[in-house]
């Protein structure tokens, strides 16, 4: 458990603390932004692989106390927590994002603010809490509590620092792109300063979510030695 334990808070950590603060800044500073970003990807591939394997034998252990337990009727709230979360993931990867590595000249794009842009400007980290959340929901042991939880600690608390990130390095243009859209879902268009346009979400890209969650319904049990389907 010690060892899925100090894996989580390395992976927030890095991310939340290195890249989410002025600490990237010093770094980019003192190499090139290229060479930052291999290393930055290196260590965050090796910290989830280090992340998976602590999970794989903290699961089960003496220390892995269960809580709570999947009934039937949160197996198949999971389900659908999972499709919405693909609905999220799916778009939020293959729509142009200035909130996305390396996507920063997105902003010079005068129609930026379209399908799910409008909904939130992180839909990637909202479908990754959305899938944390579900997960927590059916697996209430100890070592799914830190995994799940930690990286739906992650994905709730990266888009502030990511918008802090691109207010220091973009600027007027940023606060502009930021005053039209918002980061928790739905809330610029509760507040007027956004129409509803599932349309340009693109009906490909909504296509495709669902096929990415029914794939993953049919590799899970292979995969991860459990079906989310009993």
């Amino acid at each position: 458990m010690t060892s899925l334990i100090a894996a989580a808070a390395a992976f927030v950590l890095l991310h939340l603390i290195v890249s989410g603060t002025r600490v990237r800044d010093t770094l980019t500073g003192a190499m090139s932004a290229r060479a930052y970003m291999g290393l930055f990807s290196l260590a965050s591939v090796g910290l989830l692989v280090w992340l998976g394997i602590g999970y794989a034998h903290a699961r089960g252990s003496a220390a892995d106390t269960g809580y709570w337990t999947a009934t039937p009727a949160t197996k198949d709230i999971q389900l659908a927590i999972q499709l919405l979360a693909t609905l999220f993931v799916v778009p939020g990867l293959t729509t142009p994002n200035p909130t996305s590595v390396g996507q920063e000249r997105a902003l010079e794009k005068p129609d930026l603010v379209r399908g799910m842009l409008r909904i939130t400007r992180h839909p990637f980290l909202w479908g990754v809490a959305i899938w944390a959340a579900g997960h927590l929901l059916v697996n209430g042991d100890v070592a799914s509590l830190i995994l799940f939880g930690s990286l739906l600690a992650l994905a709730l608390f990266g888009p502030a620092s990511i918008d802090a990130k691109r207010k220091r390095a973009l600027g007027e243009r940023w606060n502009a792109f930021a005053a039209t859209t918002s980061n928790v879902p739905f809330s610029a268009i509760l507040a007027h300063r956004q129409s509803l346009k599932i349309g340009e979400i693109g009906w490909w890209r909504l296509a495709l979510a669902v096929a990415v969650w029914a794939a993953l319904i049919f590799v899970h049990p292979y995969a991860f030695g459990a079906s989310p389907l009993s």
